[in-house]
């Protein structure tokens, strides 16, 4: 049970890294393709990094589902026992795993938007396009408050592992 348990952590924390580092470096490192003068290059350049980086975050966040919904279950933290018991959403871990939840939530919502409508909208559009430099200027704002959402869920994540 132990090994199991700590391969479900170890994965979790792995595809947390990847999904929040990769968001990060392109949050960082994306502006420096907006000084290609050709709109037509950086346009498919933002395209490829959009789709490659799509599929992985994805796999990270059904991971991350997955092996987090796996802890709750080891811990006993699943089912209506914990859930609806008196007092837990007053304590400082259920208000910490309620902000986790939450942040998980808003993350999902916010990634699926920008990954399956503002990204590719913005893709379709002709390079170099007031109407594409707004959609990709919208696509990043959207990608920097996933990343923010990201950083809260992980500062739950460090409460609600060291018990609230």
């Amino acid at each position: 049970m132990a090994f199991a348990y700590h391969v479900t952590i170890f994965v979790h924390v792995l595809a947390a890294v990847v999904w929040l580092g990769g968001m990060i470096a392109l949050a960082l490192f994306a502006p420096i393709l907006r000084d290609t003068p050709d709109a037509a290059a950086r346009q498919r350049l933002f395209e490829r990094l959009g789709r490659r980086f799509r599929i992985v975050g994805w796999i990270c966040l059904v991971a991350l589902l997955v092996t987090g919904t796996e802890q709750l279950r080891a811990r006993g933290w699943w089912g209506w026992a914990f859930w609806g018991a008196p007092g837990l959403w007053s304590s400082p871990l259920g208000r910490a795993l309620l902000g986790k939840c939450a942040m998980v939530a808003l993350m999902i919502v916010l990634q699926a938007l920008h990954d399956f409508w503002l990204g590719p909208l913005a893709g379709r559009l002709p390079a170099g396009s007031e109407e594409a430099r707004s959609a990709r200027a919208w696509a990043a704002r959207l990608a920097r408050v996933t990343a923010l959402a990201g950083l809260v869920l992980l500062w739950f994540a460090v409460v609600v592992a060291r018990g609230g």
